[in-house]
């Protein structure tokens, strides 16, 4: 296996170009079973017939976990907003269908988006009345069984040459309420500095699937306080503010 061409660094991660294939090496010290769950995934995902690259094999290289996918050539969507700016609208109407197609699938075998969450707010080290109010929060939130992707954002969708859009990375999937990952999603959107872009993306997203914003809106002091544990300590102070806002009632 070639592993000279580094495609992208992650943490804990190298993504590696090999023919017609990637590879995803992880550190030493990254859990199995995180990575055996991430293949399990996109596995999963593959089965609801949703274009995301077709998994190969999980592997050890040198001592080390790695997952072996199809190559998909292209350019991400994030570098094709950047590159063609006057098209962003273009863009953002794809990408917001391309999360709709998604919320239409299922997959009752990946976890419960729920209670992944509830495990992100205890882990969020917050004080008892705010974490109080978080699980009560999220218990009160109608229960769904939808694909939630859990990390969607342009720079996770790549453009085919024949301009099929195609969805990597899986390993955050659950299933759960489609508007936990709305509302991630916006998130991401204004942890890269892009609020404008955020609420364009909301409306849009609340006008195609008839959904009142104040909901989706709802669940963003729990996504937040999830997000806050990934040790990512520049965006933590952010994070924080949108948990402590937000009116608990």
């Amino acid at each position: 296996m070639n592993l000279e061409n580094v495609v992208a660094v992650r943490i804990g991660k190298t993504i590696y170009r090999d023919g017609d294939k990637v590879v995803k090496v992880f550190d030493k010290a990254y859990s199995k079973a995180d990575v055996l769950n991430e293949a399990l995934n996109q596995a999963r995902i593959e089965e609801t017939g949703l274009e995301i690259p077709k998994l190969h094999e999980v592997t050890m290289i040198e001592e080390r976990w790695a997952i072996v996918s199809e190559c998909i050539e292209g350019k991400t969507l994030a570098k094709l907003m950047e590159e063609n700016p006057e098209r962003e609208d273009e863009y953002l109407n794809m990408f917001v269908n391309l999360q709709i197609k998604v919320f239409g699938k299922k997959a009752p075998l990946l976890s419960k988006l729920k209670d992944k969450m509830n495990r992100k707010i205890d882990e969020a080290k917050l004080d008892a009345t705010t974490t109080y109010e978080l699980h009560t929060r999220l218990e009160s939130m109608p229960k769904h069984a939808k694909v939630c992707h859990g990390d969607f954002n342009p720079s996770n969708i790549i453009i085919n040459k024949e301009g099929i859009p195609y969805i990597l990375d899986w390993s955050h999937a659950t299933q759960g309420n489609a508007s936990a990952d709305v509302a991630r999603t916006y998130l991401l959107f204004c942890l890269d500095d892009k609020k404008e872009l955020a609420d364009k993306y909301l409306n849009l997203f609340c006008e195609k699937t008839n959904t009142a914003k104040k909901y989706i809106q709802s669940w963003l002091p729990i996504v937040a306080a999830s997000q806050s544990v990934k040790g990512k300590v520049h965006e933590r102070e952010l994070l924080l503010s949108w948990v402590n806002v937000m009116d608990f009632e």
